[in-house]
């Protein structure tokens, strides 16, 4: 085989569909563009939801109901394997793993996922933890507490 017997596959190349070649083509006078006005120009865009200055329905409708998401309870993610960067026997808590840049960002609290194996004996302090990583830190001979927890949504003062 040499170069010049190379072949695209079968099915690979179509050939270009050539536009405004009369109207027997089946390809001609609009050239597939439809009637006339501004989507048949060159250039063309009307974005999403436009109706040509007409109020748009997303506006016209009236917005209802109630969200959770401005109550939601959102946790940075820590994996357990990323504890292992710890001394053995020290108390790892939010303060720790903020100034180490194991969890960022703003949040309501940390949780502990059970991503990554662990050495180290710790005891972690957290305001959630998984299932797996509760197991994990405590098959290490560490333990977990629940530290301070997350503010949850629509609870009276007591």
């Amino acid at each position: 085989m040499r170069l010049h017997d190379l072949k695209p596959r079968p099915g690979a190349k179509h050939p270009t569909k050539r536009l405004g070649q009369g109207e027997s083509s089946g390809h001609g006078k609009t050239s597939g563009r439809g009637g006339k006005g501004q989507t048949a120009r060159s250039g063309s865009s009307i974005r999403i939801g436009f109706e040509g200055g007409q109020m748009p329905l997303i506006r016209r409708i009236p917005k209802r109901g109630f969200n959770h998401a401005r109550f939601k309870t959102v946790y940075v993610p820590v994996n357990v394997e990323a504890l292992n960067g710890f001394e053995d026997g020290s108390v790892v808590d939010e303060a720790l793993l903020r100034e180490r840049g194991l969890a960022n960002g703003r949040a309501d609290g940390i949780k502990i996922l059970g991503g990554g194996e662990l050495s180290k004996r710790l005891t972690v302090k957290a305001q959630a933890f998984s299932a797996s990583a509760r197991a994990a830190i405590e098959k290490a001979g560490g333990t977990c507490e629940l530290a301070g927890k997350a503010a949850s949504a629509g609870g009276s003062p007591s």
